[in-house]
């Protein structure tokens, strides 16, 4: 199948932040074949034309969420990290069944389709269940399959073994992939930390871990053994490979070092940080060190939005203020975290920008709005996206060139019951 679209631009997702004006892109079997001004263009042939008034951009990829969590969305207000955890969701996560899990990563997978994020990466129980709920709205995922000690769980060595025996199903479509989630080093023991970042290495899985969310997380690690929580994963061997740490709010030179030399990609979660007070992450140093950095919602527990318009505008912002800098974070890149950026940060060289042989994962923008006026020149369509946008602009969505959004809509569920079974099932969780 051929497809042609057309829009007023086309913003490809790239660290310079390039800007088409009067855009073509065009798809065949789901990849992306040409992209350029529309006077450069190949004759279309028999291609199906799409008119688009808006703008084009590449899918989002969120590279953090535990987007299941729809089910406890805005509970536990106010509440410091270890007690929002120990308190409000530790106890109703004990009472999840599977089928909770797959309603609920179903509705989170429709928002976020409708908020312009085509791919996801999922840290959270019940994977096959999470890999069904994307499979039915037609978005794409990366699942972390969760490794955790907690209560009515198998044996850590017993979860380690099915985690990786799940990730060789995986279809090879570039729909679903599985990985290694070990929850973090205040939580998981370490030589089962470096079990999983053996298997993670051995089978080439991404391996996604916490690591310095909170400035009191690591102390005891730190009492126990001297060291920062990165240069203790790195004596335990754990980095190396493809591993995808969020948060690293807390990280200092040194740490920072360890992230270049290993080349760890980082996933920053400014609302959730922001939200739990956990501090500002130094997005700015660690991009000057070369490491990978990358955009993530965290769970809608914690942020509570599943909108990454929303993140990297905030990343942005908080960006400048930490180094006092208007130029921190400047527009063209905050966007690159939600697009290219975070594409390299989980080795999918296949998503994150409109660019010949990548997959077809896009999004129309309605820009028929005031907040995306005036534009005097290209630059400016991309400044309106990042400072004014949010994912209520998303009009369009297309993954691997098929739909899975119109008018606003996601295509392939009925948002509405989805809606009703999750507040259902909430109120269930919420009373034991």
């Amino acid at each position: 199948m051929r497809q042609r679209f057309t829009a007023r631009a086309a913003v490809l997702g790239d660290r310079a932040g390039t800007v088409v004006p009067d855009a073509v892109v065009d798809v065949a079997d789901g990849r992306i074949t040409w992209v350029g001004p529309a006077g450069e263009a190949p004759a279309p042939g028999d291609a199906e034309v799409v008119e688009l008034p808006g703008v084009l951009t590449p899918g989002l990829v969120n590279t953090h969420s535990h987007a299941a969590m729809v089910l406890f969305r805005g509970q536990g207000e106010g509440l410091p990290l270890d007690r929002w955890l120990q308190e409000v969701m530790w106890p109703r996560e004990a009472r999840l069944t599977a089928e909770d899990v797959e309603v609920a990563m179903t509705a989170a997978s429709a928002e976020m389709l409708g908020n312009g994020i085509t791919t996801s990466v999922e840290m959270y129980f019940h994977p096959e269940r999470i890999a069904a709920a994307v499979g039915a709205t037609g978005a794409r995922a990366v699942i972390a399959t969760p490794l955790l000690p907690l209560p009515g769980m198998p044996p850590m060595e017993e979860q380690l073994r099915a985690a990786v025996g799940l990730a060789a199903t995986a279809p090879d479509d570039g729909t679903v992939e599985y990985g290694l989630g070990p929850h973090a080093a205040y939580t998981v023991p370490l030589p089962l930390l470096a079990d999983a970042a053996r298997a993670a290495r051995e089978h080439g899985l991404l391996l996604h871990l916490h690591v310095a969310e909170t400035a009191t997380e690591g102390a005891d690690l730190l009492a126990a053994h001297g060291l920062s929580v990165p240069a203790l994963l790195a004596s335990y061997d754990v980095l190396g490979g493809r591993v995808l740490a969020a948060h690293c709010v807390h990280v200092d030179d040194a740490d920072q070092e360890l992230w270049r030399e290993y080349d760890v990609a980082v996933a920053h979660c400014p609302a959730s940080n922001a939200k739990l007070a956990s501090g500002v992450a130094p997005v700015r140093p660690m991009l000057d060190r070369g490491i990978r950095v990358a955009l993530g919602t965290d769970g809608p527990a914690s942020n509570d939005s599943l909108d990454l318009f929303a993140d990297l505008r905030l990343a942005a912002g908080m960006a400048r203020l930490r180094e006092r800098s208007a130029t921190a974070l400047t527009a063209a890149e905050a966007f690159w975290l939600a697009t290219g950026a975070a594409a390299d940060a989980i080795d999918r060289p296949d998503l994150g920008q409109l660019e010949a042989g990548r997959r077809a994962d896009l999004v129309h923008v309605d820009t028929r709005d005031l907040v995306f006026e005036p534009v005097g020149d290209p630059g400016d369509v991309l400044a309106h996206l990042v400072w004014s946008g949010a994912g209520r602009h998303v009009r369009d969505v297309w993954v691997g060139g098929r739909p899975v959004v119109r008018g606003g809509v996601a295509v392939n569920v009925d948002v509405a019951a989805l809606r009703a079974d999750v507040a259902a099932r909430a109120a269930r969780l919420a009373t034991g």
